[in-house]
């Protein structure tokens, strides 16, 4: 080769590596997240490695605003230009390994949720939801700044139990979505009162905010006695307000493990069902057999799902929408035959009380018009269980 060619080699080279660097370097200009798999205690070793802040993106695989965030929003180079200087930043599928167990720590009800901590682990603020950069950038400047939030959680795990500072650690912990310690101060502050908090507007308040467990005292003498809440706030609200705890409940008893595995807390379900006929709940069969179905079809156990499926449809009556809603999953993913023709049998059921007039067409559920043909939906649905392909929904 001679030296001419060798020059020109070289300088291929050396322009191809600079390209390299250019685009890595542009590649960069985002938020500089932490390796995939890094563990919290590593972020939190490296933030007081550092002095600097932690920035936790909680997301997970299949949301929506989780990945337009990923996608469009932390890689702006004024979106890193803030972050980086102030923040350790890691991302964790809530979904997966470690993410598991600190969505249930950290009572992440929602995805996207951005969690800010001191260099110490200490939560400061969080927020929730999508949005654009320069949204981005004024909420981490409105939640990252230290709130108190730690050290209201020491005072109040110390004991203190003074009824002004519970308020304001109600009003703290609100702000940050974290359910259950609202549920847990505002049983504290409505104890003893359960008869007669109805009457104080504040704690009228704070029962219809923060409480959601059934078998708090409060919420047990106002299932059945509800008529004095309904003086004080209205009778819908308190209506809605029974059914959302009574509804939201059993979503808690159903967990599933880093491993995958889920399970049922039986002994928990069983005493939420007696307290449901102890108060004289008229939806608790939908209920019970609601919290089966979910808990049946995130097992993966087709045999049980279907049988309550079919239990579900004769002792509830569902809507064309939420027939189909709880047909798809034995389309989409169960491979028994047997199971796969027996939902299709329920369905065709329906289609055929439509198609004789012994059932109308459902254009409504409560305040949402149906925009589509549910008939045609359940016809593609059978396709579907029937040949194992489902067909594109048009």
């Amino acid at each position: 080769m001679t030296m001419q060619k060798k020059l020109i080699t070289l300088f291929t080279l050396l322009a191809l590596w600079c390209l390299n660097v250019s685009v890595n370097a542009q590649e960069n200009k985002g938020i500089a997240f932490l390796p995939e798999g890094t563990l919290f205690k590593d972020a939190v070793a490296k933030a007081q490695q550092t002095g600097k802040m932690i920035f936790l993106d909680c997301y997970t695989s299949w949301c929506g605003p989780c990945k337009m965030m990923s996608n469009t929003v932390f890689p702006q180079e004024k979106v890193g230009a803030y972050m980086n200087p102030r923040f350790v930043s890691i991302k964790i599928d809530m979904e997966k390994g470690e993410g598991v167990e600190l969505a249930k720590k950290l009572q992440i009800s929602a995805f996207p949720t951005f969690i800010f901590f001191n260099s110490n682990g200490e939560e400061i603020g969080r927020f929730l939801g999508g949005c654009d950069a320069d949204k981005f950038i004024a909420n981490v400047e409105k939640n990252s700044t230290d709130n108190g939030s730690a050290d209201m959680d020491k005072r109040f795990a110390a004991g203190e139990r003074d009824p002004q500072f519970l308020m304001q650690y109600l009003q703290t912990l609100g702000s940050a979505y974290k359910r259950e310690q609202c549920n847990e101060v505002a049983e504290i502050l409505l104890d003893g009162k359960a008869e007669t908090f109805a009457a104080d507007k504040t704690l009228a308040d704070v029962f219809m905010k923060h409480i959601s467990n059934p078998f708090c005292p409060a919420f047990v003498y106002t299932a059945k006695h509800p008529e004095a809440l309904i003086a004080q706030v209205g009778e819908t609200p308190v209506r809605m307000k029974l059914y959302s705890v009574w509804n939201t409940y059993p979503r808690t008893l159903v967990s599933t493990d880093a491993n995958g595995n889920t399970t049922l807390d039986q002994a928990d379900f069983d005493k939420w069902l007696a307290l449901m006929e102890e108060c004289g709940v008229g939806n608790r069969e939908e209920l019970r057999l609601t919290t089966l179905l979910d808990y049946t079809e995130k097992k993966a156990d087709w045999t049980a799902y279907v049988n309550y499926l079919t239990e579900y449809v004769k002792a509830t009556d569902p809507n064309d929408l939420f027939l189909c809603k709880r047909c798809t999953p034995v389309a989409e993913n169960c491979k028994d035959e047997a199971l796969r023709k027996q939902v299709a049998a329920i369905l065709q059921q329906r289609v055929d009380d439509l198609k004789s007039g012994k059932r109308q067409p459902q254009t409504q559920i409560g305040n949402m018009k149906m925009s589509g043909n549910m008939g045609k939906v359940m016809e593609m649905l059978i396709q579907g269980l029937e040949t194992g392909e489902m067909p594109k929904m048009r």
